[in-house]
């Protein structure tokens, strides 16, 4: 309860800041059709065979980005305020407010801050950047600018603010030559106690606490006075989240948060004031940190592309920042060239996209472009300049290893071999990630339990947690008004809509196999239970209808995105089972009934996939009625890449399924000669 009162204070806080207009030089920038997307100019593929980035290509990456956050800028008074994008997003009003301004302040300060270090005369735009963002930390202490930060009331709970002055801290630590040091006693003084006024105050009990943390430690790092016991009491609460296998819980949540926000908080705390003042924390940050790379690394594709999965998608690549920072621990046995071309590869993948930037030569509020399903009502136009933070791996220094290791593709080299599927499974997070080596592609299972009724935050009861899984080749689908689903089950409810399950229970994984259990929200008297078989060229699902209530159900598979032209389809029959195959000349997906289903359907969708306007799903229909003769739906979800053949033994390689044990107990055995038990607890 008092999360929840925390977090509503935060959004209350969020929407009711003064509302101010936007200064002279913030009228929106219209860019020309098909803006450019980043080059790796001089590319070296002797050091980067595969990406052709090295840390100079990062640096220019950076200052690609902080062109287009400057192109609203026209003198050193302007604030960093952008065009809104239409949507859920703040301001909702579109006057802008003093709160995201900070956004915009704070945010591209993580691009500038790498880009200042190197080079304190930096200019963009006209505009000397070091005096430009000097002039506005001084600013957010003057009551007459529109900037201006209140000091937190006695009475105030954590906000926005708080983040985005957690986030200053980290860039102040990064670069207080720059930043810091040249203003005056008086300026220091006034932004000190602006600042200490929200980092000495309540938290959300997340990664939240370490935007305390930053603020206390920078500030007593500078000789002020500040509340230790609670500095103390913020890092103990964030080292009991720990899980283990290099995840922390993010109360409640399990979602990139979970690894890179942590897994970068931790240590470059512990590198800028932590070793110093506070080893044994250090200490135990960096321990936590060193078990990050026996499974993080295998959450990426193979070239490096990261899966769209949990909130603040539109941070993208922030969620690498963890493999620069390996550099500094520099434990032995780290394959650098395999981090860097991961982390190289996820802002290829961005950076390189021709939606990512819009026409306003700012990223967009999505995945690629903007995408509506994915925002949450907590982000600005800004809050995409979060991705910045993975630029804060620019604190390793040219020649440490991890920039002069060849880059290599670890794993996917040797340990995982075509025609076979590898999993990982994080028993104190319950994640499982799953490797194709086929397809080269990674994907992930995790915690979703949140009904829409108690979700007031508005994005864990979503598709953002409840896909079934979450792929690295295939981008969640939004769910549709008319069943249309990707990757999860809808239930036709008492209102005659189509609700998808949220309300997942793990209950084990073992031999390859994980289990768990699911009820509709709005009526729990539907509920079934799950067993996903990741096999060598998709899922085999083995899921159990245990409703004591009639229900009408659909199934969706992975969707594809219209890429150039029509997606094709095909309807086979293959050994007695009905099979549906679409390719979107970049990949094939099929689906096929092993049992419980009456039918199976491509359906087309609009203004639901993240890649495209146009997309298309393959789904799963049937009726259920307790005391039917089966009630087990056993499901193929396959793909390949477009171009290749199926083989009636590739789309269907289960051979029979046994039951027994009353419906607790089944045994798939395959054509190769292999066999699975599947049991319900």
């Amino acid at each position: 309860m008092r999360y929840r009162v925390r977090v509503l204070l935060l959004l209350l806080s969020l929407f009711f800041s003064a509302p101010l207009r936007a200064q002279t030089g913030t009228t929106p920038i219209v860019g020309e059709a098909g803006q450019k997307t980043f080059q790796v100019r001089n590319p070296d593929f002797k050091t980067s065979p595969h990406t052709g980035m090295t840390r100079k290509h990062w640096l220019e990456a950076a200052h690609y980005l902080l062109e287009g956050a400057f192109q609203y800028v026209k003198t050193v008074e302007d604030p960093m305020v952008f065009p809104k994008q239409p949507g859920k997003s703040y301001p909702r009003d579109g006057v802008h407010t003093p709160t995201e301004m900070l956004e915009g302040l704070c945010r591209t300060l993580f691009v500038a801050v790498p880009l200042l270090k190197e080079n304190r005369n930096l200019e963009i735009n006209g505009i000397k950047v070091a005096d430009y963002y000097r002039r506005q930390l001084v600013k957010l202490t003057e009551p007459s600018s529109p900037t201006y930060v209140k000091p937190r009331a006695a009475d105030g709970g954590p906000n926005q603010i708080l983040v985005e002055f957690g986030g200053l801290a980290v860039s102040l630590f990064y670069a207080p030559d720059v930043l810091w040091r040249p203003l005056t006693a008086a300026q220091k003084e006034a932004l000190s106690m602006t600042m200490l006024s929200y980092g000495d105050g309540p938290t959300v009990p997340s990664n939240w606490r370490f935007f305390n943390i930053f603020v206390l430690s920078f500030f007593k790092e500078q000789g002020y006075p500040v509340n230790e016991k609670l500095l103390l009491e913020y890092l103990d609460e964030s080292l009991e989240q720990y899980r283990g296998q290099g995840w922390y819980n993010d109360s409640p949540a399990y979602d990139y948060y979970s690894m890179w926000a942590f897994q970068m908080y931790g240590p470059l705390w512990s590198e800028f004031f932590g070793k110093k003042h506070y080893p044994a924390y250090a200490a135990r940050f960096q321990a936590n940190f060193n078990d990050l790379p026996d499974n993080y690394p295998y959450l990426f594709s193979r070239d490096g592309q990261m899966i769209m999965w949990g909130r603040s998608i539109a941070y993208r690549f922030a969620a690498v920042v963890p493999f620069p920072l390996m550099g500094l621990a520099q434990e032995p046995g780290t394959n650098y060239g395999w981090m860097r071309r991961i982390a190289s590869g996820t802002m290829l993948q961005f950076l390189q996209h021709p939606e990512f930037l819009a026409a306003d030569h700012l990223p967009t509020l999505g995945f690629y472009g903007a995408f509506e399903p994915a925002v949450q009502i907590y982000s600005a136009r800004a809050s995409a300049f979060w991705m910045g933070k993975a630029f804060l791996g620019l604190l390793v220094p040219e020649g440490n290893p991890f920039w002069t290791a060849v880059e290599n593709e670890g794993a996917w080299e040797k340990e995982l071999t075509k025609g076979k599927v590898y999993n990982k499974f994080q028993e104190g997070s319950k994640i499982l990630i799953t490797d194709y080596p086929n397809i080269g592609a990674a994907e992930v299972r995790a915690w979703c339990h949140e009904t829409v009724a108690k979700d007031w935050q508005l994005f864990r009861s979503t598709e953002n947690y409840n896909r079934l899984s979450y792929h690295s080749a295939f981008p969640w689908q939004a769910d549709g008004p008319n069943g249309e689903v990707a990757m999860n089950y809808v239930i036709k409810n008492q209102k005659n809509q189509w609700e998808a399950l949220r309300l997942f229970t793990f209950k084990k994984f073992e031999h390859g196999i994980y289990y768990r259990d699911a009820v509709l929200e709005t009526n729990d008297k539907i509920n079934l239970r799950l067993a996903d078989i990741p096999l060598p060229n998709g899922i085999l699902r083995m899921d159990v209808n245990t409703s004591t209530e009639a229900c009408q159900l659909r199934l969706g598979h992975y969707a594809l995105p219209q890429k150039n032209g029509p997606i094709k389809r095909e309807a086979r029959k293959v050994k007695g089972h009905a099979v549906q195959i679409i390719d979107n000349g970049e990949y094939q997906l099929a689906m096929v009934s092993l049992s419980g289903w009456d039918h199976l359907e491509p359906i087309n969708a609009t203004n639901l996939h993240p890649e495209s306007k146009e997309s298309t799903v393959l789904n799963a229909s049937g009726q259920f009625r307790p005391g039917q003769k089966s009630n087990v739906y056993a499901t193929l979800m396959l793909w390949k890449k477009s171009g290749e053949k199926w083989t009636e033994e590739e789309l269907v390689p289960v051979k029979k399924i046994s039951q027994a044990a009353k419906g607790k107990s089944f045994t798939v055995s395959f054509r190769k000669g292999e066999a699975k038990t599947v049991r319900f607890e």
